[in-house]
């Protein structure tokens, strides 16, 4: 089995591409720069150099860089990019330098490969090599981060142990480093915004990778351009998120009480309304009873006058029918002949009611004669225009030659001939006959109009 192909391959699955691991190198930058005032071309050194995504970043940024590494899959990745990379152990590499020969010396995921002796004594090394203000940057997993402490980190079967942040720090600044810091990397930037955290971001979410930079004493003036990168914040810590999450859950669970006392009040209020409703129960019942009684006496009415008002109904229309029928027949006894017949007759009747009554007031005068001579003047006129009549009263009066003289001398007296209309207001008449003849008079007028105004015109041609 070809162990160089392994490694190079898992690697590749597990580290990551190419690209990725250059973009999440350039967070050295703020370290890195301010080297480049010690030298115009800087030498490094970078231990373990992998596939030389380190070597080739900083070649790109004006450094004399140079790697050594023991896997020939990864030199071979090395050569095909043209970056200075060669086979050799680290430590050896590191002893073969002169003193104050470098200004930068970086292991990017060694330390986890050595032994802790190994790994102080590399420490040891570094600082000797290092140009005053010479960085050492050894970057390892963060066993801080749970998943990684538990189980990531053993995925490398080469791997030896895990390094805890502190310990690594520790282990830099009693070997004689002016000064070191911690800088974590890698964590998801979501954890740096107000983003709620769940159990799982505290289990996972802890920068996954940390590094450790160290730098070698120098005047104040040589450390002062590196101060703004060791004093500012990197990364999260598993204390950090545990913290979040704590003040998260607390406030969680005072909306929970709150809730709760808000549910607990409402609560009281709903068991007093429901004792009062109890309470109110039997009188609503009673109430509920009543109106229904009531309920069922409105529709017993509603029945009873619906049943009134259809008698009602059908007696109007009995009378309506019988109004209809009267009507028809006093249609039909103005329109006979004997209505027309009789009509001297009832005139003869009303003349002598009127003289009654005017003899009763003492209105019986000199007028009177006046007035009956025109009574008998239209009484003849009717007769005239009346054939059967006219001959009847001829002759009756052919009898009394007399009277037939002096019927015929009034006649053909027109000296005073006027129209006379023959007052027939109805409070000469009584009460009842008044209203039978105005009602038969209108009941005349609206059957037979032309015939009635020929009878009046022909009556006023007679007179």
């Amino acid at each position: 089995m070809n162990q160089t192909s392994f490694y190079r391959a898992f690697e590749d699955r597990y580290r990551g591409s190419r690209e990725t691991i250059k973009d999440r190198l350039r967070a050295y930058a703020g370290f890195t720069a301010p080297l480049r005032a010690l030298a115009p071309a800087p030498a490094a050194l970078d231990l373990g150099c992998g596939r030389g995504e380190w070597l080739e970043l900083l070649g790109e940024n004006g450094f004399q860089a140079e790697g050594v590494d023991l896997d020939d899959g990864m030199l071979a990745a090395c050569r095909e990019r043209g970056l200075a990379a060669r086979r050799d152990d680290a430590l050896a590499a590191l002893r073969a330098r002169p003193d104050a020969s470098l200004a930068l010396v970086s292991a990017f995921h060694l330390v986890e490969h050595l032994p802790f002796d190994l790994v102080r004594e590399l420490i040891a090394e570094s600082l000797r090599v290092l140009q005053p203000g010479g960085l050492l940057i050894m970057e390892t997993p963060n066993p801080e981060n749970l998943t990684v402490g538990a189980t990531s980190f053993y995925l490398d079967p080469s791997h030896e142990h895990p390094l805890p942040p502190g310990l690594l720090g520790f282990a830099a600044e009693h070997a004689g480093f002016a000064r070191q810091r911690i800088v974590r990397l890698q964590e998801d930037p979501r954890l740096h915004t107000e983003a709620p955290v769940g159990l799982i971001t505290v289990l996972e979410g802890v920068s996954p990778d940390y590094a450790v930079v160290a730098q070698k004493a120098a005047p104040q003036p040589v450390l002062a351009p590196f101060d703004d990168a060791f004093e500012a914040p990197w990364g999260i810590t598993l204390a950090q998120l545990a913290q979040r999450y704590q003040e998260q859950l607390a406030a969680q669970h005072a909306e929970i009480h709150q809730i709760l006392g808000r549910i607990g009040e409402q609560g009281v209020q709903t068991a007093i309304a429901l004792a009062d409703e109890r309470k109110h129960g039997s009188e609503l019942a009673r109430a509920q009873a009543l109106a229904a009684e009531q309920q069922s006496a409105l529709a017993r009415q509603l029945d009873e006058l619906r049943q009134q008002a259809a008698r009602q109904e059908a007696r109007l229309s009995q009378a309506e029918a019988h109004a209809a029928e009267m009507g028809q027949r006093v249609v039909d006894l103005l329109s006979s002949t004997s209505w027309r017949i009789t009509e001297p007759l009832r005139r003869a009747m009303t003349l002598a009611y009127r003289l009654r009554n005017a003899q009763r007031e003492g209105r019986l005068g000199s007028a009177a004669k006046s007035r009956g001579l025109r009574l008998a003047r239209r009484l003849g006129g009717a007769v005239l225009r009346r054939p059967a009549l006219k001959r009847a009263a001829r002759a009756a009066l052919r009898r009394v030659p007399a009277l037939e003289a002096r019927l015929y001398k009034l006649m053909l007296d027109n000296s005073d001939a006027v129209r006379v209309v023959v007052d027939q207001q109805p409070g000469e008449l009584s009460p009842r006959a008044a209203r039978v003849y105005h009602q038969l008079q209108q009941l005349q007028k609206r059957q037979h109009p032309p015939k009635q105004e020929q009878a009046r015109t022909s009556d006023a041609d007679s007179h």
